[in-house]
């Protein structure tokens, strides 16, 4: 494809962004209104449905949009005009680069996943009430994740700007790696402090509201000061999750929907691994693998193989890296218990 070449620019395919928007409120909508309406612990097996759900719904979209493109692509002139289009090819490179940015966002959300154990434990927030913090986490996270990819389709043009996002990635990736864990301290950050200071937050829950009055004054509560945490952590991993992606397509409307189904099953699979999250001991070695993989995509690799590393290649590398660190984690497991 031609630099600058879009297979879906948005001004022609507006309203596909539109349809997926409407089709992921409308699963929220049930979500929250239908299957989670009453506050109630959200179980194991609750959870691990869900998972299930989400990760079926994504590799069915998956699946309409390779079959879209294959029965779409042959007929569409603009991209016939292209010399060397191969709709057939082209279509399955679609599906791969879909489920290839999929794997990738999926794996990082891992990280969030150790984020929102530290803040819920540190805050004591009560597993009855962590759905809802989640929830309205999402939804933050989908209008950040959103701008911020709007931000990456204008800026992933310039040639300079993938450099620098492919080095930083290489920094992420070593940094995570070797550099030694620090403990999250969330009292000292300084968005939360600011927040304290414009809004008084009561010691006590009050319920699931995350805002309540008393005597005509507005006051937060503890969820509030730990939904506000959730989303500053989620922007801090788009920093590094929708960079890598646009190393896997330059494609906006690929990042975005692969970015969107992996946040939305992100809650399932926070309920699902929170009790053995930390037994992953060697996920972030494969994590940094994965980061520093991308950002050699970036700066050499894509143009070392005529502008476009193959999406099979990145796929087997992806997933293979993930799998053995998973695998190492639990062949060898930490014999030193976690205090």
């Amino acid at each position: 494809m031609p630099a600058g070449t879009l297979l879906f620019p948005f001004s022609l395919y507006w309203d596909f962004y539109l349809l997926f928007i409407l089709l992921v409120f409308a699963m929220l909508a049930v979500d929250l209104g239908v299957f989670h309406r009453k506050t109630h612990v959200v179980t194991f097996k609750e959870s691990l449905i869900w998972t299930v759900v989400w990760i079926t719904l994504a590799l069915a979209f998956n699946v309409g949009l390779y079959y879209y493109c294959l029965n779409n692509f042959p007929t569409n002139e603009r991209l016939l005009a292209i010399p060397g289009f191969d709709p057939t090819a082209m279509s399955k490179e679609v599906g791969l680069e879909f489920l290839t940015g999929y794997i990738i966002e999926k794996s990082l959300a891992v990280d969030n996943i150790f984020v929102f154990v530290v803040v819920f434990s540190y805050f004591h927030i009560p597993l009855q009430y962590q759905h809802r913090v989640l929830f309205y986490g999402i939804l933050g996270a989908l209008l950040f994740r959103a701008i911020f990819i709007a931000l990456g389709a204008v800026l992933m043009q310039y040639q300079a700007v993938i450099i620098i996002f492919g080095a930083f990635l290489i920094f992420t990736g070593i940094k995570m790696a070797f550099a030694p864990e620090k403990k999250m301290e969330p009292e000292k950050n300084p968005l939360l402090k600011l927040l304290r200071k414009m809004v008084p937050i009561t010691k006590d829950f009050h319920g699931q509201s995350f805002f309540i009055r008393e005597n005509g004054k507005l006051f937060g509560t503890p969820l509030l000061v730990a939904l506000v945490f959730v989303e500053l952590s989620d922007i801090i991993f788009a920093i590094d999750s929708v960079p890598a992606i646009f190393a896997i397509t330059s494609e906006p409307f690929l990042v975005f929907t692969s970015n969107i189904f992996a946040i939305l099953g992100l809650r399932s699979m926070y309920f699902m691994l929170a009790n053995v999250v930390e037994k992953f001991i060697y996920l972030k070695y494969g994590l940094s693998a994965v980061l520093v993989f991308v950002g050699l995509k970036m700066v050499w690799l894509n143009k070392a193989f005529d502008g476009h590393f193959p999406i099979t290649w990145s796929l087997g590398i992806i997933g293979g890296i993930i799998g053995i660190s998973i695998a190492l984690s639990f062949l060898f497991p930490r014999k030193d218990p976690i205090v």
